[in-house]
């Protein structure tokens, strides 16, 4: 094995790592990193193993993280009654969660929703059904989007070892 092949399977091994850990904890984005990490793995063996197609389809998973995230987030809102201003507060309070470390990305959707639907005079009693259908959604959104890495992963290793 030559030096930039163990190079890049050194970097790819940790973007992937990185990659995965990002679909957890949005600070990092998990999706695109993880991809990464696997076209250097690609990369470091010429694409002997791991040619265009699974590429495009590896790439295709990682977009369907995103897809996966959000439809998770919005039916979770719609379950427990949210309204589509309740859906906007999460995102936006997912977004000044982010600012505000671990305790912000778990309660920014949550105080989001819950804002949207008091905004709307809706009781405290239902915004906050709401803010719980925010968080069910991302749990389940957070599970999916886990789950289609960690399938990234064992497709690269099967066409890799088979």
């Amino acid at each position: 094995m030559s030096d930039q092949s163990m190079i890049l399977w050194i970097f790819g091994a940790i973007l992937t790592v990185t990659g995965l850990s990002g679909l957890l904890l949005p600070i990092v984005p998990g999706a695109p990193v993880l991809f990464l990490g696997l076209l250097l793995g690609a990369w470091a063996e010429d694409f002997q193993h791991i040619g265009l197609w699974t590429l495009l389809v590896l790439a295709a998973m990682a977009m369907l993280t995103y897809a996966v995230e959000f439809a998770a987030s919005a039916l979770g809102v719609k379950k427990y009654g949210g309204s589509k201003r309740a859906m906007t507060g999460a995102v936006l309070g997912g977004i000044v969660g982010l600012f505000l470390g671990i305790p912000g990305i778990l309660f920014g959707p949550f105080v989001g929703a819950v804002i949207g639907e008091l905004s709307m005079q809706r009781s405290l009693d239902e915004a906050s059904r709401a803010g719980f259908g925010t968080v069910v959604g991302l749990a389940i959104g957070l599970a999916g989007k886990f789950a289609i890495g960690i399938a990234m992963i064992g497709l690269f290793i099967l066409k890799r070892f088979i």
